[in-house]
């Protein structure tokens, strides 16, 4: 079943990959109109997250949101597809970074990097970042149930230099690499919520006690790996720019979990700026009613 759902989609797929992007927004409008208009997919979700952290905006204000975050999510879809066929010049004209010498500074220190963001602005065009740097790219991910699609994910990453790797993979993948000397820099999305049973930290994101992912911090701490925060900012549709921020170059030198609570910080900050760019369709506050006293 899995290589017959391969087969049928994944036309499908590639076809809408090589429309051009003036034709790739209009379906993704198309796609807005079903997907909020419609069927309504998880609006009972996004809506309760808006008014959960922002107790103060108006039901108007909310709305206007959550249909901002809707078209933003549609365009996010259309522009993952289109990571299929997309040139490598086009990818770079619209997802830039403003001081990617950054990550070649610390290069130059012989550091490997723990990259964190959140699920923010636009994050499935990183991986051309890799063609900027010289250090090996590595993304800790959720292996997908179809293993033709887990494939095809893999290999659109693959074309930079990237390379999916499972959570459990992680530490004895960047062990090895390590102990080769070679230089890694390695991407967590941290800002989802971790198992209850693996709740080792409480914090406030965004006004409520919620757990926290600490991956990204023990796995820095245990390969001395510095650690570093990408902001994503959206200039207008289809185009994206990138900045990075030095969280710390000595992890071991911090508490626990302070690195972590300051990438929170951080990511509670664009999302104030500019909150429909966020991912509400996450439960993101789902364990907050188990929150520890």
């Amino acid at each position: 079943m899995q290589l017959i759902a391969y087969i049928l989609i994944y036309p499908i797929l590639w076809l809408v990959s090589i429309l051009p992007f003036r034709l790739l927004y209009a379906l993704s409008d198309v796609l807005y109109f079903f997907l909020y208009q419609v069927f309504g997919y998880r609006t009972s979700t996004v809506k309760t997250n808006l008014k959960l952290v922002f107790p103060k905006k108006s039901d108007d204000e909310i709305k206007v949101i959550t249909k901002q975050f809707y078209h933003h999510l549609c365009d996010m879809i259309v522009e993952s597809i289109k990571s299929m066929t997309i040139s490598e010049a086009e990818m770079k004209k619209r997802y830039r970074f403003t001081n990617v010498e950054l990550i070649n500074d610390l290069g130059k220190k012989q550091r490997s990097i723990v990259l964190m963001c959140a699920h923010y602005g636009s994050w499935e065009w990183i991986f051309i970042l890799q063609t900027y740097i010289k250090h090996k790219g590595y993304a800790i991910y959720k292996r997908l149930a179809n293993k033709y699609f887990d494939k095809l994910v893999k290999g659109i990453r693959a074309k930079y230099n990237s390379h999916l790797i499972t959570t459990k993979e992680t530490f004895t993948v960047l062990e090895k690499t390590q102990k080769k000397g070679e230089l890694t820099i390695n991407g967590f999305a941290s800002d989802q919520s971790p198992k209850i049973n693996k709740a080792y930290h409480w914090n406030e994101f965004m006004g409520i006690k919620v757990p926290m992912h600490t991956g990204a911090e023990l796995l820095a701490k245990k390969l001395d790996m510095a650690v570093v925060f990408f902001r994503v900012k959206r200039l207008k549709r289809g185009y994206y720019e990138t900045t990075f921020e030095t969280i710390t170059e000595n992890p071991r030198e911090h508490k626990d979990y302070e690195i972590t609570d300051k990438f929170f910080s951080l990511v509670e900050k664009q999302i104030i700026e500019a909150p429909q760019y966020y991912l509400w369709t996450h439960k993101r506050w789902k364990h907050k009613d188990k929150a520890p006293n």
